[in-house]
């Protein structure tokens, strides 16, 4: 109850009393809940407000749904966007997905499987959240970390992409990371190196850009499970999830580059340095 009372969703729908049943339905679970009645008010509350997740209804006096849903991810293309519509027509639940829709709700629905769904696209949501605040930390440091690997290998460090903490776009717009020897592409979830290139799972690619944000210091596995994964479980444990993905994760690298640039520091963690001795 406590995270859900930091998200915050948008919920369009026009019917007042259908608005008012399902707002009140949301925030008995402890969702904050905006409301609006059309279009232009749902994009107004979404431009002035951080919404986490829009469900909005198909049926609307403005426009329909997917025009919302279209403007929308325009503004931000990672938004958790849940399409409601009481027309049961396949060819609509189709349209909903591939315009980018998170999910569709076949309207009226019963209690448990609105919040079941919600709290889905909540998952989602907080997984953005997570990328974007270890985007934003990598801004803050890449470039010192950058410069420090490059002189190693004795290299001038190369110019620093200029990461920004825009909600829903890709911070790189078109370009990548530099980190030491190797380029991260987020919104691909590849990096390169050497005129080579591999693919990173969405787990390994968060691990490193987290590493990455907390160079100074070794990272417990714990920790990365928490802020990577997004749930808390205890060292041992959370020591076993990580150790393959971080086995993986190495094993691309030095694909593309001699550099080893993730330290095992035994019974403590993990640590991004210049240098390291691989398990």
């Amino acid at each position: 109850m406590a995270d859900r009372q930091l998200m915050r969703m948008l919920l369009v729908v026009a019917d007042d009393v259908s608005r008012y049943t399902l707002s009140m339905t949301l925030q008995r679970e402890g969702y904050v809940v905006d409301e609006a009645a059309n279009s232009e008010a749902a994009l107004g509350h979404f431009q002035q407000r951080d919404i986490d997740l829009v469900l909005a209804d198909l049926d609307l006096p403005d426009e329909d749904g997917f025009a919302l849903l279209r403007a929308i991810k325009q503004q931000s293309s990672d938004a958790v966007v849940i399409l409601m519509s009481a027309d049961a027509d396949a060819r609509i639940v189709v349209q909903a997905l591939r315009a980018g829709a998170g999910d569709f709700l076949l309207m009226p629905c019963a209690s448990d499987e609105l919040r079941a769904r919600v709290e889905q696209g909540m998952v989602s949501a907080r997984s953005h959240i997570r990328r974007r605040r270890l985007l934003t930390a990598i801004n803050q440091n890449v470039a010192q970390l950058s410069a420090e690997l490059m002189s190693a290998v004795g290299e001038e460090s190369p110019p620093q992409t200029n990461l920004r903490d825009v909600r829903g776009q890709s911070p790189l717009q078109g370009r990548g990371i530099r980190l030491g020897p190797f380029e991260l592409v987020p919104g691909r979830y590849e990096v390169a190196a050497g005129g080579g290139g591999a693919s990173l799972t969405p787990t390994e690619f968060d691990l490193l850009l987290y590493l990455a944000a907390h160079r100074e210091r070794v990272v417990p596995c714990s920790e990365l499970v928490r802020e990577v994964r997004g749930y808390h479980i205890e060292e041992p444990e959370a020591r076993e999830i990580i150790r393959p993905h971080i086995s993986n994760l190495r094993r691309k690298l030095r694909s593309l580059d001699d550099t080893e640039m993730i330290a095992n520091v035994r019974g403590a963690g993990y640590q991004l340095i210049e240098a390291a001795q691989a398990d």
